[in-house]
């Protein structure tokens, strides 16, 4: 993948192990992108929000792409030596229930380099070090546990050889080893080891020389045709009793003008199903566009967010509405939409990208069921919605949802939860944005507008009355004002929460003292941390509540 390729010098380790960077402290006073008084993060804090707020290879309104990845490696590096078992919590998060692949597979390799490269310390050092050491997993268990997919065993290596080179150390051979044990099957090889991939299953195999798992003794066969596929496509014999290829490789052998007759007559759909044939697959085997048939054929073993990705080619194509009621029956399922394991704004952008009516119902019925982790904050809510011009920026390169829109739908559900909240968007000025019980989150967006600026302590200042709590969407580059920062609006004793959606080093406040919280991102585990905070409970890391 490109975004594997780029060959980033690693930071130079001081004496101490970690790499050379600014002293920090918590709370140092920085300025925001937009000149405004802002707050240095101490480094945990800095990388969490980075690390969840960041699409590595990204760039946002105010960093490019290069700053935030050397920023990024930076960080997990000096933590990796310094504070190895918290390190090695966030990467396990991040992958995990964070659902962030690329930053935790870069992060793992970081991590693991930081850790062989540090130089011999003094004794009393090494001594802190080794019992910091003891409560950390091997760097062997890091790299394993950010491994989740079956193409990722290959991500990773090709990450290392292009930014560390050839030359893969044991701990990471090994991680991966075990991860190949877990991941490798029929249909991940059917699926993932594809001409695409800069390291084919073959390829990592020769590498690590993984040991076939005994609990699965088709494994060893199923290692030996990867290699001889990889190597000798033309020879290379299918495992004995493997349904699945042989399955495939039948499809794979029809000649190309008896292909369609076979998806779109009785039984096709089953047929693509036991051959592990993917949508992404089927056109190229058919050497054709897909029609209405081969869409319902193929639809049955599609995943949520396949579906998602597709409703515009099923319309296109004219899927029946029959196959289409229960495309929407799906997509909008509590538990499917759970089992996706993906952020809302994935459901908003499918929203607004769908070409027709017939799939604005259980979009937003699945936007609802996604937001299921939203807190029902009691009392009296304060809740303000960054608009303004840097906002407009899209998540990723990836995603054609930009911040704004994310902000809004999340700061909508919070509202339309809580008991009573006052919803305000805010840029170079603010208004409340009105709003009824039991509404559709949908609807309240399209009562956001675009505002400019970013003066998010005029917004504080007009808006605060009292409230019993403060929760802040944005991007926190707020511009500078006379009164000072933000969370300086609200009295100490009133908590202010602030999610970042994108991840800069300064913020617009402290935070981390009482009262006063960042958190990164939109996910399920931030939310939950409100009603942790607030329950008087210690705050903890999410992988550690």
């Amino acid at each position: 993948m490109s975004r594997f390729n780029r060959r980033t010098p690693a930071p130079a380790l001081a004496a101490s192990g970690a790499p050379h960077s600014p002293v920090r402290s918590t709370g140092q006073v920085a300025a925001t992108a937009l000149g405004a008084v802002g707050r240095l993060r101490d480094a945990r804090s800095e990388l969490f929000l980075l690390a969840v707020a960041n699409f590595v290879t990204q760039r946002t309104f105010h960093e490019d792409a290069a700053q935030r990845d050397d920023r990024y490696t930076a960080l997990v590096r000096e933590l990796a030596v310094e504070d190895p078992h918290w390190t090695a919590g966030l990467l396990g998060w991040l992958r995990g229930e964070g659902n962030m692949r690329t930053a935790a597979l870069v992060g793992a390799a970081e991590y693991v380099k930081a850790r062989l490269d540090a130089p011999q310390a003094s004794p009393a050092t090494a001594q802190s070090q080794a019992q910091a050491q003891a409560q950390a997993p091997s760097n062997r268990q890091v790299i394993d546990s950010v491994l989740r997919r079956a193409d990722e065993p290959g991500e990773l290596l090709a990450y290392w050889t292009a930014v560390h080179g050839r030359n893969v150390p044991k701990p990471v051979k090994r991680g991966v080893a075990d991860a190949v044990r877990r991941l490798y099957s029929a249909s991940s090889l059917l699926k993932y080891d594809t001409a695409t991939k800069g390291f084919r299953f073959g390829d990592v195999l020769n590498l690590v020389h993984a040991v076939p798992d005994p609990a699965k003794p088709w494994q060893g066969e199923l290692f030996r045709y990867a290699l001889d596929r990889r190597h000798h496509p033309d020879s290379a014999v299918l495992p004995e009793g493997a349904r699945t290829l042989a399955a495939h490789q039948a499809l794979m052998e029809l000649p190309v003008a008896e292909r369609r007759a076979v998806v779109t007559g009785p039984g096709g759909a089953e047929r693509l199903a036991a051959a592990g044939m993917t949508w992404e697959a089927l056109a190229g085997w058919l050497q054709g566009p897909l029609d209405a048939a081969a869409w319902e054929a193929v639809i049955p073993s599609m995943g949520t967010m396949a579906l998602l990705r597709n409703l515009r080619n099923f319309d296109g194509a004219g899927v029946g509405d029959e196959v289409a009621a229960s495309v929407a029956e799906r997509i909008s399922d509590p538990e499917a939409v759970a089992r996706s394991r993906q952020f809302p704004f994935r459901f908003l952008a499918a929203y607004q990208h769908a070409p027709s009516l017939r799939w604005a119902y259980p979009l937003e019925r699945a936007l609802g069921h996604s937001l299921a982790a939203v807190p029902a904050l009691p009392g009296r809510t304060l809740v303000l919605v960054d608009r303004s011009g840097s906002m407009w920026s899209r998540l990723s390169d990836r995603s054609q949802l930009n911040r704004a829109d994310a902000a809004a739908v999340f700061g909508a559900a919070l509202a339309l939860r809580a008991a009573d909240a006052d919803l305000v968007e805010f840029g170079t000025g603010s208004a409340p944005v009105p709003y009824a019980a039991g509404e559709s989150v949908l609807k309240v967006l399209e009562r956001f507008g675009d505002l400019g600026g970013t003066n998010t302590t005029e917004a504080v200042r007009r808006h605060y009355a009292g409230h019993d709590r403060v929760l802040i969407v944005t991007d926190e580059q707020a511009a500078r004002h006379r009164a000072g920062d933000p969370t300086e609006q609200v009295p100490a004793e009133v908590p202010v929460y602030t999610w970042n959606l994108a991840g800069y080093q300064v913020g617009h406040g402290p935070s981390g003292g009482a009262n006063r919280h960042v958190f990164g991102g939109l996910t399920d585990a931030a939310f939950r941390m409100v009603s942790l905070l607030e329950a008087g409970r210690e705050a903890r890391w999410p992988w550690e509540a």
